[in-house]
Protein backbone atom coordinates (compact mmCIF):
# COMPACT_ATOMS: atom_id res chain seq x y z
CA UNK A 1 0.00 0.00 0.00
CA UNK A 2 1.42 3.62 -0.86
CA UNK A 3 1.66 6.18 2.03
CA UNK A 4 -0.89 8.25 0.55
CA UNK A 5 -3.61 5.52 0.76
CA UNK A 6 -4.49 5.93 4.16
CA UNK A 7 -8.23 6.29 4.83
CA UNK A 8 -9.98 9.23 5.94
CA UNK A 9 -13.52 9.86 6.43
CA UNK A 10 -15.56 12.52 4.68
CA UNK A 11 -18.94 14.14 4.56
CA UNK A 12 -20.68 13.69 1.13
CA UNK A 13 -23.76 16.14 0.94
CA UNK A 14 -26.44 14.29 -1.18
CA UNK A 15 -29.62 15.70 -2.00
CA UNK A 16 -32.40 15.20 0.95
CA UNK A 17 -34.29 12.16 0.20
CA UNK A 18 -31.66 10.58 -1.98
CA UNK A 19 -29.35 9.12 0.48
CA UNK A 20 -29.58 5.46 -0.26
CA UNK A 21 -30.40 5.73 -3.44
CA UNK A 22 -27.12 8.11 -3.78
CA UNK A 23 -24.87 5.83 -1.65
CA UNK A 24 -26.03 3.03 -3.78
CA UNK A 25 -24.96 5.09 -6.94
CA UNK A 26 -21.69 5.37 -5.31
CA UNK A 27 -20.96 1.96 -4.46
CA UNK A 28 -21.95 0.80 -8.14
CA UNK A 29 -20.05 3.41 -9.87
CA UNK A 30 -16.76 3.13 -7.37
CA UNK A 31 -16.82 -0.93 -7.97
CA UNK A 32 -17.65 -0.59 -11.67
CA UNK A 33 -14.65 1.92 -12.33
CA UNK A 34 -12.31 -0.86 -10.01
CA UNK A 35 -12.04 1.69 -7.35
CA UNK A 36 -12.97 -0.51 -4.44
CA UNK A 37 -9.72 -0.41 -2.86
CA UNK A 38 -9.77 3.68 -2.45
CA UNK A 39 -13.54 3.32 -1.19
CA UNK A 40 -13.46 1.75 1.99
CA UNK A 41 -17.54 2.27 3.40
CA UNK A 42 -20.65 4.42 2.33
CA UNK A 43 -22.78 4.79 5.60
CA UNK A 44 -26.49 6.62 5.03
CA UNK A 45 -26.29 6.89 9.47
CA UNK A 46 -30.05 6.30 10.33
CA UNK A 47 -31.73 5.47 13.16
CA UNK A 48 -34.37 3.12 13.91
CA UNK A 49 -37.59 4.11 15.13
CA UNK A 50 -41.23 3.21 16.00
CA UNK A 51 -44.23 4.77 14.37
CA UNK A 52 -48.11 3.99 14.92
CA UNK A 53 -49.99 3.25 11.55
CA UNK A 54 -53.05 2.39 11.47
CA UNK A 55 -52.97 0.89 15.56
CA UNK A 56 -49.56 -1.25 14.18
CA UNK A 57 -46.31 -0.54 15.14
CA UNK A 58 -44.31 -0.14 12.36
CA UNK A 59 -40.56 -0.54 12.68
CA UNK A 60 -38.38 2.86 10.40
CA UNK A 61 -35.33 3.65 9.71
CA UNK A 62 -35.42 7.21 9.80
CA UNK A 63 -31.89 9.32 8.18
CA UNK A 64 -30.73 10.95 11.39
CA UNK A 65 -28.84 13.83 9.00
CA UNK A 66 -30.46 14.36 6.11
CA UNK A 67 -28.71 15.25 3.28
CA UNK A 68 -25.46 13.58 4.37
CA UNK A 69 -23.53 10.40 3.35
CA UNK A 70 -20.13 8.93 5.59
CA UNK A 71 -17.43 8.11 3.35
CA UNK A 72 -14.83 6.27 4.08
CA UNK A 73 -11.88 6.71 1.55
CA UNK A 74 -8.61 7.57 0.00
CA UNK A 75 -9.43 10.67 -2.31
CA UNK A 76 -6.71 9.76 -4.87
CA UNK A 77 -6.67 10.18 -8.32
CA UNK A 78 -10.15 10.40 -9.34
CA UNK A 79 -11.74 9.03 -6.47
CA UNK A 80 -13.39 12.57 -5.68
CA UNK A 81 -14.23 13.76 -8.49
CA UNK A 82 -16.06 10.20 -9.64
CA UNK A 83 -17.90 10.88 -6.28
CA UNK A 84 -18.89 14.02 -7.12
CA UNK A 85 -20.17 13.31 -10.81
CA UNK A 86 -22.74 10.88 -9.30
CA UNK A 87 -26.25 11.65 -9.28
CA UNK A 88 -28.04 13.32 -6.21
CA UNK A 89 -24.16 14.35 -4.90
CA UNK A 90 -24.24 17.88 -4.46
CA UNK A 91 -20.47 18.23 -3.05
CA UNK A 92 -18.09 17.14 0.11
CA UNK A 93 -18.98 19.12 3.10
CA UNK A 94 -15.79 21.57 4.20
CA UNK A 95 -14.43 21.98 0.79
CA UNK A 96 -13.62 25.15 -0.55
CA UNK A 97 -14.11 25.98 -3.72
CA UNK A 98 -12.11 24.41 -6.11
CA UNK A 99 -10.23 22.72 -3.12
CA UNK A 100 -9.80 19.43 -1.75
CA UNK A 101 -12.78 17.70 0.31
CA UNK A 102 -11.82 18.63 3.98
CA UNK A 103 -11.75 15.07 6.25
CA UNK A 104 -13.85 14.43 9.26
CA UNK A 105 -11.86 14.54 12.29
CA UNK A 106 -10.99 11.83 14.30
CA UNK A 107 -13.59 13.08 17.15
CA UNK A 108 -16.10 13.52 15.10
CA UNK A 109 -15.80 10.19 13.20
CA UNK A 110 -16.02 8.53 16.70
CA UNK A 111 -19.48 10.49 17.40
CA UNK A 112 -20.94 9.77 14.73
CA UNK A 113 -20.64 6.03 14.19
CA UNK A 114 -20.67 5.69 17.93
CA UNK A 115 -24.29 7.66 17.46
CA UNK A 116 -25.30 5.47 14.62
CA UNK A 117 -23.88 2.15 16.87
CA UNK A 118 -25.72 3.22 19.79
CA UNK A 119 -29.03 4.34 17.73
CA UNK A 120 -29.23 0.66 15.93
CA UNK A 121 -28.65 -1.03 19.39
CA UNK A 122 -30.72 1.70 21.51
CA UNK A 123 -33.71 -0.07 20.21
CA UNK A 124 -32.93 -3.45 21.00
CA UNK A 125 -32.22 -2.14 24.85
CA UNK A 126 -35.63 -0.80 25.30
CA UNK A 127 -36.10 -0.94 29.30
CA UNK A 128 -38.65 -3.88 29.62
CA UNK A 129 -42.24 -2.07 29.91
CA UNK A 130 -44.04 -4.37 31.39
CA UNK A 131 -44.24 -5.88 35.22
CA UNK A 132 -45.26 -9.84 35.88
CA UNK A 133 -48.95 -10.14 37.69
CA UNK A 134 -49.60 -6.92 35.22
CA UNK A 135 -52.96 -6.93 33.35
CA UNK A 136 -52.58 -6.20 29.20
CA UNK A 137 -54.66 -6.30 26.49
CA UNK A 138 -53.52 -8.09 23.42
CA UNK A 139 -53.74 -5.91 20.52
CA UNK A 140 -52.59 -8.40 17.68
CA UNK A 141 -53.04 -11.76 16.31
CA UNK A 142 -55.93 -14.19 17.26
CA UNK A 143 -56.65 -13.02 20.21
CA UNK A 144 -57.15 -9.33 19.71
CA UNK A 145 -59.06 -7.55 21.98
CA UNK A 146 -58.82 -10.40 24.70
CA UNK A 147 -57.29 -9.15 28.64
CA UNK A 148 -54.53 -11.03 30.01
CA UNK A 149 -51.94 -11.78 32.62
CA UNK A 150 -48.88 -11.52 32.32
CA UNK A 151 -47.16 -14.60 33.99
CA UNK A 152 -43.37 -14.68 32.70
CA UNK A 153 -41.32 -12.43 30.50
CA UNK A 154 -38.50 -13.66 28.37
CA UNK A 155 -36.07 -10.74 27.71
CA UNK A 156 -33.55 -12.37 25.47
CA UNK A 157 -36.54 -13.26 22.88
CA UNK A 158 -38.48 -10.50 23.63
CA UNK A 159 -42.00 -12.30 24.79
CA UNK A 160 -44.36 -12.90 27.27
CA UNK A 161 -46.50 -15.70 28.44
CA UNK A 162 -50.06 -14.12 29.47
CA UNK A 163 -52.28 -16.17 30.81
CA UNK A 164 -55.76 -15.39 29.15
CA UNK A 165 -59.33 -16.22 29.73
CA UNK A 166 -60.79 -17.93 26.71
CA UNK A 167 -64.26 -19.68 27.10
CA UNK A 168 -64.29 -19.36 30.70
CA UNK A 169 -60.80 -21.20 31.00
CA UNK A 170 -57.25 -19.76 31.40
CA UNK A 171 -55.17 -20.08 28.27
CA UNK A 172 -51.46 -19.31 28.18
CA UNK A 173 -50.10 -17.67 25.29
CA UNK A 174 -46.84 -16.31 24.04
CA UNK A 175 -46.74 -13.00 22.66
CA UNK A 176 -43.98 -10.41 21.98
CA UNK A 177 -43.79 -7.22 23.44
CA UNK A 178 -45.46 -5.80 20.38
CA UNK A 179 -48.54 -7.89 20.39
CA UNK A 180 -49.79 -6.01 23.59
CA UNK A 181 -50.40 -2.93 25.76
CA UNK A 182 -50.68 -1.92 29.32
CA UNK A 183 -54.66 -1.69 30.22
Amino acid sequence: MAADSVMKWYVVRAIGGQENKVKAYIETEISRLGLSDNVNQVIVPTEKVVQIRDGKKVHREKVYFPGYIMVEANLSGEVPHVIKAITGVIGFLGETKGGEPVPMRKSEVNRMLGKVDELSIQDENIAIPFNIGETVKVVDGPFNGFDGTIEKINEEKRKLEVMVKIFGRKTPLELSYMQVEKI
